[in-house]
């Protein structure tokens, strides 16, 4: 077959690179491939406009250099889910291949990352008065609460979903309310999409080295004004219970419900503790993804196994 008939058949290149919180993805990605791609960014809180400092949002020069998708479109009390990311990020990607360029998915939140690779379970749609009921029994309860009554359902949900991630242990109460099934009772799917041909990229970094890197990260943003950014967010409103508010670097500020908020030393304690926990808890997940290069890139990415090379050559290879 020639390469014109292969060009018109075999289906587009799409690039995940993901690792944990501050493994360095999108300093590598803009370094090397500035001007030949685009970011569909798989990151649940970056979607949250004024969340720029708590997020490590992209600066503007790096999105001159490397434009990012799917970030900074949402209010942050309007919600985001699996289902939404996937279908925005077909869209991005189809728009990004319009312009013959590659498009990297590129984020932290692996469940997105893992959906858009395999699917998602075939659960019972969502249900607005079933949620909103939930919601509301559940409204003045604590996240670990409700942790426990899921455990009490479904033990083998609550073992794969973060006590914090109060979004999708409502979701799994949802479901059950609604089928008298647990969520775990639905298949997983495993078998990555073939509409497109895509290579997955793990970065990872020693576990000293990754807090290292972490512990920096945190100072940064708080030099770079993360508590000032935190009292503009409350004084626009912004409480603990907001969806944007949700995320490690901001809801580490709220002392209560009425947005009183803690002193700098007491929130940068919990951020750090947070976000190591979180960074662990991603590298669990990321190991359940199929078909993964892995790389440690804590010597340079030219030869940390031959990383860019890799991404290079896939890049280069036969449409």
């Amino acid at each position: 077959m020639s390469s014109t008939a292969s060009s018109r058949t075999d289906p587009p290149k799409v690039i995940i690179v993901f690792g944990p919180t501050g493994v360095g993805k999108t300093s590598l990605l803009a370094r090397y491939f500035a001007g030949r791609a685009e970011i569909v960014s798989a990151d649940s809180l970056q979607v949250y406009r004024g969340l720029n400092i708590g997020t490590a949002k992209p600066d503007t020069e790096t999105l001159r250099n490397i434009p990012h998708h799917l970030i900074d479109f949402l209010d942050y009390t309007e919600r985001f889910d699996v289902g939404e990311f996937c279908h925005r990020a077909d869209v991005s990607i189809a728009d990004i291949l319009q312009r013959n360029r590659v498009p990297f998915i590129s984020g932290g939140t692996a469940y997105y990352l893992k959906a858009w690779l395999v699917g998602v379970p075939q659960t019972p749609p969502a249900d607005p008065e079933i949620r909103a009921r939930i919601e509301k029994e559940w409204g003045d309860r604590d996240d670990a609460d409700i942790h426990r009554e899921l455990a009490g359902i479904d033990p083998v949900s609550a073992g794969r979903i973060a006590p914090a991630d109060r979004y999708r242990i409502l979701r799994a109460l949802e479901v059950y309310a609604q089928s008298g099934r647990p969520l775990s009772d639905y298949p997983v799917p495993d078998i990555p999409r073939t509409d497109f041909r895509i290579l997955c990229v793990g970065l990872k970094r020693e576990r000293a080295e990754l807090y290292r890197r972490i512990e920096e990260r945190v100072e940064s943003m708080l030099n770079a004004g993360l508590e000032n950014e935190v009292k503009t967010l409350i004084s626009g409103g912004a409480r603990p219970h907001h969806p944007g508010m949700k995320a490690i670097g901001y809801r580490e500020w709220f002392r209560n419900d009425e947005g009183e908020m803690r002193r700098v030393e007491e929130a940068r304690e919990l951020i750090l503790r947070n976000t190591r926990r979180y960074a662990k808890r991603q590298m669990t997940f990321f190991n359940s993804l199929p078909n993964v290069l892995w790389f440690d890139v804590s010597l340079n990415p030219r030869i940390s196994g031959g990383l860019v090379d890799t991404i290079e050559s896939f890049m280069a290879s036969a449409r």
